[in-house]
């Protein structure tokens, strides 16, 4: 027999488990949690032009020179000395006009070329470090020496979440990429605005079945639960570590309701999985994670972060020694990166959702004797690009020189970049702050400006 909430409310009182407030509590209300603030949206500064983000990083520092970034004269000298120990070093790859913009792209990416003109290319990325840890937790975080929220934490901070069921911020990652979860930690803000990281699996996300014998039953203690901390929260209201915990538990279980949904990808058509080039059966490679974004950003969650490979140097865009790895890393990516913008433009949402490719650092020109297959860290100038809400597609913006190793033009910083994703959301990075150790922090720090000129 089908034992309702009520019966167990009142099975519960009669076997005295009950305390009277809380009998006269559960059975005043027979709604879900009564805590509805973990829902409240922040205010934007301003009116946004972009609702969500999904933020592509490529871990190991992509090769502007073999990318997104063409230097002939480069080719050219392919190999000749530039002085003792230095030789230049061209692309392996043709680079080709794609669009009416006829912006060029190398031969690795012909599907992103097929949406160059949503996309606006920036050539003249800077990090403010050159190793992958810091370079890596430079640009999610604006520091690349302290632990500091990422950027992700920030957004959720700011605008909180559409979803109850959801987190604001929600990571899709294989592996541990360089400086691990620092990508996507909270650090000093609550820790609800940590990022809910999501593995590609059979099981993305660890135990989200519930384990009660009913629905009805699980609303129950879930509700005796929310009772039990709000008692405890009372007197404790100013810390804001604990209310974060129990916001975090409260999205956890609403996260059993929602998820499975994300992750049942037999609702797409046969035509959908198609565009990203995705087998039905495959829950692992980046076609799945990209799918997976939108489906995240169409059902609410502000910060989508997709990471493509991990520490491992055969598994990531580090080449050191092997260049030629990155035909096989970039089918796993273009097909379904295209796809995405394509999806996206198709059900309206390429309007609000900004999509943001980059990586830690780019790739450096010379190498040390000729026909070497690989390149060294490069972080004074590498490609990035934006497509999507609020941004002028079809256009470069800043050069590197003619061999790619400095910025020619119009540098834009990692903060700069921070500052125009969070331009784009409705939020000033500079009124964006938290008071940490008596200081207020903010993602930019003190410095960043808004990238103005990319801007619809």
């Amino acid at each position: 027999m089908k034992t309702t909430r009520r019966q167990m409310i009142r099975s519960l009182a009669g076997s005295g488990l009950l305390l009277p407030g809380l009998l006269s509590e559960l059975m005043a209300d027979d709604a879900p949690s009564k805590n509805t603030d973990q829902t409240t949206a922040g205010v934007a500064h301003f009116a946004p032009k972009a609702k969500q983000v999904i933020f592509l990083f490529m871990t190991g520092g992509v090769s502007h020179i073999d990318t997104f970034d063409p230097k002939p004269i480069l080719d050219a000298r392919h190999d000749t000395e530039r002085r003792p120990g230095s030789f230049y070093k061209g692309s392996g790859w043709k680079y080709r006009p794609y669009g009416e913009s006829g912006i060029e792209i190398s031969d690795l990416f012909p599907h992103i070329g097929s949406v160059i003109d949503d996309v606006c290319m920036i050539r003249s990325m800077t990090n403010i470090n050159g190793d992958h840890f810091g370079a890596t937790i430079g640009i999610h975080t604006g520091s690349a020496t302290f632990n500091r929220p990422s950027i992700g934490s920030w957004v959720s901070y700011g605008l909180g979440s559409e979803n109850a069921n959801l987190p604001a911020f929600m990571v899709v990652s294989p592996g541990l990429p360089y400086a691990g979860g620092q990508v996507w930690g909270s650090d000093f803000l609550p820790a609800l605005h940590q990022g809910t990281r999501v593995i590609p699996g059979p099981n993305p996300i660890a135990n989200i079945r519930r384990r009660s014998r009913t629905a009805e039953l699980q609303r129950t203690e879930l509700d005796m639960l929310a009772y039990f901390n709000q008692q405890h929260l009372r007197g404790r209201s100013q810390d804001s570590q604990l209310t974060a915990r129990i916001k975090s538990f409260e999205t956890a279980a609403g996260m059993q309701m929602a998820a499975p949904d994300v992750f049942d990808l037999r609702q797409e058509s046969k035509a959908t999985l198609d565009l990203y080039g995705l087998d039905p059966s495959d829950t692992t490679g980046f076609a799945w994670q990209c799918l997976v974004a939108r489906r995240m950003v169409e059902r609410g969650v502000r910060f989508v972060e997709l990471i493509d490979g991990d520490s491992g140097v055969d598994r990531n865009w580090d080449a050191h020694a092997e260049l030629t790895k990155y035909d096989r890393l970039a089918r796993n990516v273009d097909q379904p990166i295209a796809a995405l913008l394509k999806d996206l433009s198709s059900c309206g949402m390429l309007d609000d959702t900004l999509v943001v490719f980059t990586t830690e650092f780019g790739r450096g020109p010379f190498v040390q004797s000729p026909g070497t297959d690989g390149r060294g860290h490069h972080s004074r100038v590498y490609s990035s690009w934006l497509a999507g809400a609020g941004i002028r597609g079809g256009m470069v913006f800043g050069s590197s020189d003619e061999l790619g190793d400095r910025v020619a033009e119009n540098e834009v910083s990692v903060h700069d970049l921070q500052a125009t994703i969070l331009h784009l959301l409705g939020l000033d990075h500079e009124r964006l702050t938290y008071r940490h150790a008596g200081r207020d922090f903010r993602l930019t720090d003190v410095h960043g400006r808004v990238v103005r000129e990319i801007l619809a």
